[in-house]
């Protein structure tokens, strides 16, 4: 009995042995691919397929939180190495030409842009003239310091601001608007909305830009034509992603809500104060992390899944800028619908939020036809815009490639038509009938854009001074329809 008894004891020891021996290795299929555990631990190959993946998503999700400040970097970097402006040098954006390397730029306004380093320069006062111009300060999240001209504390009657750096001593000087600014790195930008470009040119050009320590003898601003020199500002799909990431973050400020971003960053190699020197196996998951972003952003941007983003019930048009003033809400920091927009644009102010009556800007976009498919240069599409458009001032429309985000470049030399178009046609009950294709239809009037074959875009509808029609969407505009 004891010798069956030992017999089936050893019997039973070696089955859990052999369940033992194998539970011992595992292997998974998932989908970054098949990993092989080895007693629950990650075997040696898994563990850096694991720590590859998680850079990767990191990379990613960094990709599209760093949206705005890439975007800062990228238009100041331009304005430095293509013109040759410094801080507080004004440059002029005027033509369609002049303006082909920004982000959605408006084609029927007058730019004008400077960029300032507080942690270089001291804080910044800016002279706003009296007159038509609409504009403010951007920290380089591109949230709104202040707004400027008519949609600021000034009301278009012109006035002094004085921007503070974080941190610093408080001053309050007479007569000035001031304000202080959570980074160090700021952007000046206005816009002359007088209907006559001379006048337009000549109020924007009153602006003065200077330091707070010059202010007893700050000199002349000056100002810097684009001349139709070619650039472009739009953020990379490679390495240069994070380069550029790393050199706008170095001299700022970590805010609070920021800090899980900037764990991921320093995980990649990027943190304050220390070279950013990738090697080969990096360098290549933030490639492939940086084209792999750019697309999601893409798709974030032009499919929007996050809630509210229809303007009319059962039309393809959406709001393009969804972003509150401080990108934040009470529940959560705006980050889809921040890198949707600032994948797309730059600046973001009060202005340009289009929700006060009769103030600021409307930017509805769409980049799909009535059928729901996407915008192709090689088809026509027609589109007709209701009477009594709900605007004090105009609207307009401007047409971008997608991939660029910039005006489209064609044969025609137009990328918009607008309300102020000299000889636009309008039907006699003020409905405007547009088209748009690759050539002009045999039915369309002259109320026609070109667009280019092989490339898709899209289209920013602005109501500028927007009337109550459009808030109770008692106004509503139609899609764009194939022309078969």
């Amino acid at each position: 009995m004891r010798n069956t008894i030992a017999l089936l004891a050893a019997l039973t020891l070696q089955v859990a042995l052999a369940a033992s021996a194998t539970a011992q290795s595992e292997t998974l299929s998932t989908r970054i691919g098949t990993l092989k555990l080895e007693n629950g631990y990650p075997a040696p190959a898994t563990l850096e397929k694991l720590y590859d993946e998680m850079e990767f998503q990191r990379a990613t999700q960094t990709f599209l939180w760093g949206l705005p400040a890439v975007g800062f970097y990228g238009l100041r970097e331009a304005q430095r190495k293509n013109f040759g402006a410094l801080d507080g040098e004004i440059v002029m954006y005027q033509s369609l030409k002049d303006k082909a390397g920004m982000l959605t730029p408006n084609l029927t306004t007058l730019y004008a842009f400077t960029f300032w380093n507080m942690a270089e320069q001291g804080p910044l006062v800016v002279e706003v003239p009296a007159g038509a111009t609409a504009g403010g300060v951007d920290d380089i999240w591109q949230r709104p310091v202040i707004d400027m001209g008519q949609t600021g504390p000034d009301q278009g009657l012109g006035g002094k601001y004085l921007i503070l750096p974080p941190g610093g001593p408080e001053l309050n000087p007479t007569g000035y608007y001031v304000v202080r600014s959570p980074t160090n790195q700021i952007w000046f930008g206005t816009r002359g909305l007088s209907p006559d470009p001379a006048e337009a040119e000549a109020t924007v050009r009153k602006h003065r830009v200077y330091a707070w320590k010059d202010r007893a003898a700050p000199g002349e601003t000056k100002y810097i034509p684009v001349g139709g020199r070619e650039w472009a500002s739009w953020q990379p799909s490679d390495i240069r992603y994070f380069e550029q990431l790393k050199a706008i973050l170095e001299p700022e400020p970590v805010e609070v809500r920021d800090g899980y971003f900037h764990a991921m960053l320093r995980s990649l190699g990027i943190e304050p104060g220390k070279p950013f020197t990738p090697d080969a196996r990096r360098r290549k998951i933030l490639g492939d992390a940086a084209l792999t972003g750019e697309l999601m952003a893409r798709a974030n941007a032009f499919d929007k899944r996050f809630p509210g983003a229809t303007v009319f019930a059962g039309t393809r048009w959406e709001y393009a800028n969804m972003v509150e003033l401080d990108q934040q809400t009470p529940a959560f920091s705006q980050l889809d619908e921040r890198a949707s927009w600032f994948y797309e644009a730059i600046a973001n102010t009060s202005g340009m939020q289009g929700r006060i009556l009769g103030f600021g800007q409307v930017y509805l976009e769409t980049s799909r036809d009535k059928d729901g498919a996407w915008l192709d240069g090689a088809k026509s599409y027609h589109l007709r815009v209701p009477p009594n458009a709900p605007v004090k001032q105009f609207w307009s429309f401007t047409l971008y490639e997608n991939t660029t985000r910039a005006p489209l470049q064609t044969p025609q030399g137009a990328a918009d038509i607008s309300s102020r178009k000299p000889g636009l046609e309008v039907n006699a009950d003020g409905s405007v009938d547009l088209y748009f294709g690759p050539r002009k239809p045999a039915t369309a009037n002259a109320n026609f854009v070109q667009t280019v074959p092989g490339k898709g875009w899209f289209t920013y509808f602005r109501l500028y001074a927007p009337t109550e029609a459009y808030f109770n969407k008692t106004w509503a505009l139609p899609d764009l329809e194939k022309i078969r």
